[in-house]
């Protein structure tokens, strides 16, 4: 019954919409929309081709850059790779700490979270002692690509149950 009463509101919609458009204010709504639409796509296409004067990133340019140096590099682009190398550079460190940590036999992996932002690097989550909070810091300054180590690691004993 549902999908009867949908297909009869689907047809009267449909219909009113095609009566709409033939009839000559609908005709004439449709072809203002065009225009402004069409003066939109020229506006666009505009500052497109502006932007890409700014950039220096028109086929030409390709094609010459490519026959002397081999390459087409832009400085956003340069940027953006630097921004990558940076983030796969602190996933590696907190990877390479990480590892670490799974290979001790005082501390646990599990509960010391380890997060690398611009080489420095943050600890956090419980340990059983004090000189656990030692060693896990040295183990982190260790590590290749490590700047600074902030530690927010509490202690907590492992007998102690929250």
């Amino acid at each position: 019954m549902k999908i009867f009463f949908a297909l009869i509101i689907g047809i009267v919609l449909g219909a009113a919409g095609l009566w709409l458009y033939n009839s000559k204010e609908g005709r004439s709504r449709m072809q203002a929309a065009g225009g402004q639409i069409e003066s939109a796509a020229k506006s666009a296409r505009d500052v497109i081709q502006e932007k890409l004067k700014l950039l220096d990133l028109r086929t030409n340019d390709f094609k010459d850059e490519l026959a002397h140096t081999g390459q087409v590099v832009r400085r956003n682009a340069r940027d953006a790779g630097k921004a990558i190398a940076d983030a796969t550079a602190d996933a590696r460190t907190t990877a390479a700490i990480k590892a670490k940590l799974l290979t001790s036999h005082e501390l646990s992996a599990l509960s010391i979270s380890v997060n690398t932002t611009g080489g420095i690097v943050t600890l956090s989550g419980t340990v059983p002692t004090e000189d656990a909070i030692s060693k896990a810091m040295l183990l982190a300054l260790e590590t290749d690509g490590v700047n600074e180590v902030i530690s927010t690691l509490q202690v907590k004993p492992k007998n102690q149950k929250s």
